[in-house]
């Protein structure tokens, strides 16, 4: 089983979720911008994708200005900013059981397959 973070109104978003359904992959749609991640949440994944928390950001997303984020910003500062504004999470985001991966570019994906 696949979670997939799904922005319905980004057109990677649903390129992506597209192509794990052409794979026969079993995916959950998870629309984060409603049901958005716990900060643990956040980390878990973090520790999946092997990234910084600036690693998984939308910086230049508009939210991410007016909040003063700067990119030298500490992990728990930013991890705990994409909790309270999921917006600010890059998409499309998908998790398996040990590793998850950033869709972009949408291949990148089939990585958890």
């Amino acid at each position: 089983m696949i979670e997939y973070w799904h922005n319905p109104r980004c057109s990677k978003s649903r390129a992506g979720l597209a192509l794990l359904e052409e794979q026969g992959a079993e995916v959950r749609v998870r629309k984060y911008l409603e049901d958005a991640p716990s900060a643990e949440d956040l980390r878990n994944t973090q520790s999946k994708l092997g990234l910084t928390a600036i690693e998984m950001m939308r910086t230049g997303e508009k939210r991410f200005k007016e909040l003063n984020l700067t990119k030298t910003a500490s992990e728990a500062e930013l991890i705990q900013a994409m909790a309270e504004n999921p917006i600010l999470i890059e998409r499309p985001l998908a998790i398996s059981d040990d590793k998850a991966a950033i869709g972009r570019p949408t291949e990148a994906l089939l990585s958890l397959l």
